[in-house]
């Protein structure tokens, strides 16, 4: 990687601090609570089922992945799930909005020095606003980025958007993230580059095959090996 891009982004969950992971554990113990009226896999599936229908009308984020819980096991119990259950998964949803924010391994020290260079820093994230902001603010790493971006999505309009917004030429900008779907593909498709960094576990809606040699596109292990493939 040989090119000075003025403008970098990060992607935040799963790139500056772990998430996935907690909707994982939320997801067993969903599956615990209404064992009585599904197996795991099929309890699985009509969480991931109800999840995507409802994208279109929660967005992504834990709020819309709360109200998902709630439907599915109303679903799966044909009615019957208790109250009890009921209240349980709501708290589960309240811990998830309030769990620690884990950085990244060597996140913090990354931004640091890109910013000490002179590079402007852009997060650009997909989710609920308000959740978001929290956990930017309580990661402490708020102080490193120019401009903060959370969008509905994260398709070729909605970056094309945030570019015309920042009046930053796709060849200036570089994207990083861990979703090949959310936040490689569509900085390609408009003439960025993007390094891809993946995290141990992926929702599955994020998982897409490719094969084909990328332009502009690079695949690292670990957030600190960016200093070196910038040659930094």
């Amino acid at each position: 990687m040989n090119k000075q891009f003025k403008y970098i982004g990060f992607d935040a969950d799963d790139t500056l601090w772990e998430n996935e992971t907690f909707f994982r554990e939320t997801e067993e113990v969903f599956c615990e609570l209404i064992s009585d009226f599904a197996d795991r896999e099929t309890a699985m599936k009509a969480l991931y089922d109800t999840e995507i229908t409802n994208l279109k009308d929660y967005g992504y984020g834990i709020k819309g992945f709360i109200l998902s819980l709630l439907e599915a096991a109303n679903e799966l119990s044909k009615g019957k799930v208790s109250n009890g259950v009921i209240v349980k998964l709501i708290a589960l949803g309240k811990e998830l909005l309030n769990k620690p924010v884990v950085l990244i391994d060597g996140i913090e020290g990354v931004l640091k020095e890109l910013t000490e260079k002179g590079y402007k820093l852009i997060v650009a994230t997909k989710g609920d606003l308000l959740d978001q902001e929290r956990k930017l603010r309580r990661s402490n790493l708020e102080k490193y980025f120019h401009h903060i971006e959370v969008m509905s999505d994260k398709q070729e309009d909605n970056y094309k958007k945030l570019l015309a917004h920042l009046e930053i030429e796709a060849k200036d900008f570089l994207m990083i993230g861990n979703s090949l779907k959310s936040d490689i593909f569509p900085v390609l498709k408009l003439g960025g580059s993007a390094v891809h960094i993946p995290f141990h576990t992926t929702w599955i809606h994020e998982h897409v095959e490719h094969s084909e040699e990328l332009e502009n596109f690079w695949e690292l292990d670990k957030a600190s090996e960016l200093m070196i493939a910038l040659g930094l």
